[in-house]
């Protein structure tokens, strides 16, 4: 009976080792919801990069499925839905405009951790990230300034919403701490994906006689105008360089790769908590493109010194003083705007031309 009581436990513990191994093993569901299509450039386009430096980073612990051109509103709660009911246990909300229904679905699934991009809420398993598109778009409007003959700059916004305000503003002090006469003309199309929209918009812009472009858009659209006419011009969110091989000048990239891996490995750990992450170029979130064939040595190097103060710590792009549009002081001298002010940002810095 001894002997046959040992080995019934000896296959127990066998069979239960096994069941552990296997139930380590189980890699973490999860779930990529995209705005437009992938495309190879873009906020979309960055995003999928992002997932798939992820999925390399954390090869067989990961199963990941990514559904691209999903409407905000009732089409992202019903595309969480069918992500959690194929059982991921994680999902990245790539727009703003998932936000609240996909917070509906946290809610109904308290196992579900869900992270929306630019979001602003948190719950027990919802979250927020974010990028400082302000510190990139510092040196981008530095770059502008020091490539621009007549200092006439010009911006394609989306929407004049917080997230492209902080880099317009960023974009025309960096511009005028170059160049203290620069302007920045700016033109909103209320649109983050119209490529006709964009295009009309840049070509106005040049118009009025800018030299040099830049964009808070999805495509590159305003890159391609800007190279039909000899202008320059500096990217968002991807590297465009092959739209405008002989003006691109840089490009403010967003990359969550190393974020995207970080959030997987504490919800697989298990030491997860909400919360609303901001990262900028000290953390490798925001990246600038290799210069372009219009940045000389003397502006490359003046671009490296200000990020790596930025990254420091050392320069703060929203530093007073700094006056609005109108001239009323909005930030004292020897004052910062902390980074909870920027979500109520709807205000223009002085040197911005329209917009209004």
């Amino acid at each position: 009976m001894n002997r046959r009581s040992t080995l019934i436990t000896l296959s127990a513990l066998a069979a239960m080792g096994t069941s552990m191994r296997s139930l380590a093993a189980d890699p973490l569901k999860v779930g990529f919801v995209y705005l437009g299509p992938v495309g190879d450039s873009g906020w979309t386009h960055q995003h999928d990069l992002s997932r798939a430096e992820m999925e390399k980073n954390l090869g067989n612990k990961v199963n990941v499925r990514a559904i691209a051109d999903v409407n905000e509103g009732p089409d992202a709660e019903r595309v969480a839905r069918e992500l959690v009911s194929d059982d991921c246990k994680l999902i990245f909300g790539a727009s703003f405009g998932y936000m609240k229904p996909m917070l509906k679905v946290a809610q109904d699934n308290p196992d579900v951790k869900i992270l929306i991009a630019s979001g602003y809420q948190t719950a027990a398993n919802f979250g927020g990230y974010n990028a400082k598109w302000h510190e990139g778009g510092y040196l981008a409007g530095m770059a502008a300034a020091r490539v621009s003959k007549s200092g006439n700059l010009g911006l394609v916004g989306a929407l004049p919403v917080p997230d492209v305000m902080w880099y317009l503003n960023a974009f025309t002090l960096g511009a005028r701490s170059v160049n203290p006469n620069a302007t920045v003309r700016v033109v909103f199309i209320n649109s983050w994906f119209d490529p006709p929209r964009e295009r009309d918009a840049a070509t106005a812009l040049m118009n009025q006689g800018v030299d040099v472009l830049t964009h808070f858009t999805d495509t590159p659209a305003v890159a391609t105008a800007a190279e039909e006419r000899g202008v320059g011009v500096i990217s968002f969110h991807s590297d465009m360089r092959k739209y405008a091989p002989k003006n691109y000048i840089t490009g403010v990239t967003h990359n969550w790769g190393g974020y995207y891996t970080r959030v997987a490995n504490e919800v697989m750990a298990g030491t997860w908590k909400p919360s609303l992450y901001f990262g900028g170029i000290g953390d490798g979130v925001i990246r600038m493109a290799a210069p372009g064939p219009r940045v000389d040595k003397a502006t490359a190097d003046l671009l490296e010194a200000k990020s790596k103060d930025i990254a420091s710590g050392k320069f703060q792009v929203f530093g007073g003083p700094i006056k609005d549009q109108a001239g009323k002081l909005r930030i004292a001298a020897g004052k910062s705007l902390a980074d909870s002010e920027l979500g109520s940002m709807d205000w223009f810095v002085e040197g911005v031309v329209g917009g209004k």
